[in-house]
C-alpha cells in the first residue's frame, strides 16, 4: 500500500487494482486512496489485520464503515484469522470481495498453512456467502412473505365474536374475544371494530375479517364469464362456499388424510357440476411426491401413493355431472435441493416420468401435470424446480406423451421473471395444451398467489392469448381465498370478469 512507485506503475497498467490494507495506519491508507481516485484508477481496498493469525479481538471488522467513507470504491476483507465465521461476518456487513488463504494440508510448515482454509471448507465459505447474500434482501418496507402468511395462519391470534351478533348490531367490547388461530383480523384492530355495524350475522366463534372493518362489502354473485370456471374447496366447505355463485366445476384440493376418509360421503347423490381434484403434494412421512426420482424405492412410494388418488378420483366421479374425464392436476416432483438441474439432464427425468405415468392405472381419469414455479414453497421455498417450468420442454412433453396441462398463470410468471423471457411468448406456446388454468398473480420470482391485480401479470394480454381456447376451464387460486366465505374467491372473479 505504501509502496507508491509500484502502485503508480500498476494504475498505468489500466487494470483494476485490489489492495490490502494491513499493515498501514489510517493515515497512509488514506493517502494511497486519494492518489488512486486522482489517477483514475479502478480499485478496491480490503480490510485486514496482518498478524497470522490474526487475534478475533484485533480484528475490527466496524473499520470497514470508516474505510468506506474515504471514497467511492468498493471496500472488502482480507483474513488472517482462523476459519470462516469472522469472513461470513465481514460479507454481511458489505463486504464486496473476500480473501482467504487456501492449503491442501494445515500441516506443512509455516504459520500461513495454520491459518488457511482447507478445500471442504473454503466451498463451505462460498456457500454461506451466497446464503448471507440471499438473506441481506432489501431494506424497504416490511411485507409478509408466503411462509410467514401461512405461519400467521397457524400460529397468531385472531378477533372473534364471543357471543352471537346479528346483521346491524352495533358491536362491543363485550361481543368479541382474542383466540387462535390467525385466520381473521389480528388483535391490534380492535379499537377498529368496536362501534361498528355488523354487515353480516356473527355465531360464537366466527372470525372477524379485514373487510369486516369497512364498508365495502363483496359478496358472492353470478359472474359473466365466457368460460367454464370454478372454484378450489376442501371436502368440508365446497357446499357453504358454491351455491353462492354460477360456477360450473368444483377443483378439490386433497390433502393426504383426505385420502383415509369416506370421500363420497361429502357430497350429494348429484352435485350437478364437473369435479376436477388437485392431488397433495405431500403424503405420511412427509412424503413429498416425486414421479422421477432417481431414488427407485422413493419412486415407487409416489407411484403407489398418486395411484390412491386416482382411485379415489373414480370413487368421487359419480357424483358430478363431468361430460369427460375428471381431470386430476399433480405436481409430479423433480425438484432439487442444492441448484437447479442442468439442461442436459432434464430429459431423462422426463422419461422417467413418462415411465412412472404409464405404470399407474389411469382408466376414467385425465392426469394433468401442473406448470411449476422455479422456486416452490417444499421446504420454505428453498428447493429448486425443474420441470414443467420451461415452455419448450412443455410443448415438447405434451406432444410426445399426447398429453396436457394445468397452466399455473402465476407458476408460469414467476418461471419467466426468473428466466427474463417473455410470459405472454410462455402463454401462446402452451395454451394449445392446456386442459385447465389456475388464474392468479404473481410477482418478482417467488411471491406467488397473489390477488388479481396485486402483481405483475397483465390480464388482458392473458385473456387475449387464451381466447382461442373458450373451452380451458379455469379456478381462481388466491391464497386464502376461502376465507370469509370466499370473498378472496369473489374479489378476484369481480376482477376477472372484465377480461374474460
Amino acid at each position: 500500500l505504501t509502496n507508491h512507485e509500484l502502485v503508480r506503475a500498476a494504475m498505468a497498467t489500466g487494470k483494476t487494482l485490489v489492495l490490502s490494507t494491513g499493515m498501514s495506519t489510517e493515515a497512509e491508507i488514506k493517502e494511497t486512496a486519494e492518489m488512486l481516485e486522482a489517477g483514475g484508477a479502478g480499485f478496491a481496498l480490503l480490510h485486514c489485520n496482518s498478524a497470522y493469525p490474526a487475534p478475533f479481538h484485533d480484528v475490527h471488522l466496524a473499520y470497514m464503515d470508516q474505510l468506506a467513507k474515504l471514497g467511492d470504491f468498493p471496500v472488502g476483507y482480507s483474513g488472517h484469522e482462523r476459519g470462516i465465521a469472522v469472513a461470513l461476518a465481514a460479507a454481511s456487513r458489505g463486504a464486496r470481495i473476500i480473501e482467504k488463504h487456501l492449503t491442501f494440508d494445515r500441516r506443512q510448515e509455516g504459520n500461513d498453512h495454520k491459518v488457511s482454509l482447507l478445500p471442504e471448507e473454503l466451498a463451505s465459505l462460498v456457500q454461506g456467502i451466497r446464503e448471507i447474500e440471499l438473506a441481506m434482501g432489501s431494506s424497504s418496507e416490511r411485507t409478509l412473505s408466503q411462509g410467514e402468511i401461512l405461519n400467521r395462519e397457524v400460529l397468531a391470534k385472531s378477533l372473534v365474536a364471543k357471543t352471537t351478533i346479528p346483521e346491524g348490531s352495533l358491536i362491543s367490547e363485550a361481543m368479541v374475544t382474542i383466540k387462535s388461530p390467525g385466520k381473521g383480523a389480528q388483535p391490534n384492530r380492535l379499537v377498529e371494530l368496536i362501534g361498528r355495524r355488523a354487515t353480516r350475522d356473527f355465531a360464537p366463534g366466527d372470525f372477524f375479517f379485514d373487510s369486516d372493518l369497512t364498508d365495502q362489502i363483496v359478496r358472492a354473485r353470478n359472474y359473466d364469464i365466457d368460460r367454464p370456471w370454478g372454484i378450489p374447496v376442501r371436502y368440508h366447505d365446497w357446499d357453504r362456499l358454491v351455491h353462492r355463485t354460477n360456477g360450473s366445476l368444483l377443483e378439490v384440493h386433497l390433502s393426504y388424510r383426505d385420502l383415509e376418509l369416506d370421500g363420497p360421503e361429502y357430497f350429494h347423490e348429484n352435485v350437478g357440476m364437473e369435479l376436477v381434484i388437485h392431488a397433495p403434494e405431500l403424503f405420511a412421512g412427509d412424503h413429498l411426491l416425486d414421479l422421477c426420482t432417481p431414488d427407485e424405492d422413493y419412486r415407487r412410494t409416489s407411484i403407489k401413493e398418486l395411484q390412491r388418488v386416482v382411485d379415489l378420483t373414480r370413487t368421487l366421479a359419480p357424483r358430478f355431472s363431468n361430460a369427460g374425464p375428471p381431470l386430476i392436476v399433480v405436481n409430479v416432483g423433480g425438484f432439487s435441493m442444492d441448484a437447479p438441474v442442468m439442461a442436459s439432464d432434464r430429459a431423462p427425468m422426463y422419461r422417467e416420468l413418462a415411465d412412472s405415468l404409464f405404470e399407474l392405472d389411469l382408466e376414467g381419469v385425465e392426469l394433468i401435470p401442473q406448470t411449476m414455479p422455479p422456486f416452490p414453497w417444499h421446504m420454505g421455498g428453498q428447493r429448486f424446480h425443474n420441470l414443467f417450468v420451461e415452455s419448450d420442454e412443455i410443448v415438447d412433453f405434451c406432444s410426445t406423451y399426447d398429453m396436457r396441462v394445468c397452466l399455473d398463470v402465476s407458476h408460469s410468471k414467476l418461471a419467466s421473471n426468473n428466466t427474463g423471457t417473455s410470459f405472454q411468448d410462455f402463454v401462446r406456446a402452451v395454451a394449445p395444451h392446456t386442459a385447465h388454468l389456475h388464474i392468479v398473480d404473481a410477482e418478482g420470482v417467488d411471491a406467488e398467489g397473489l390477488q388479481i391485480g396485486d402483481g405483475e401479470v397483465d390480464f388482458g394480454a392473458l385473456a387475449a392469448e387464451l381466447a382461442n381456447f373458450p373451452e380451458v376451464s379455469f379456478i381462481p387460486e388466491i391464497w386464502q381465498g376461502h376465507k370469509n366465505r370466499g370473498e378472496g374467491f369473489w374479489i378476484a372473479m369481480e376482477r376477472l370478469e372484465r377480461w374474460f
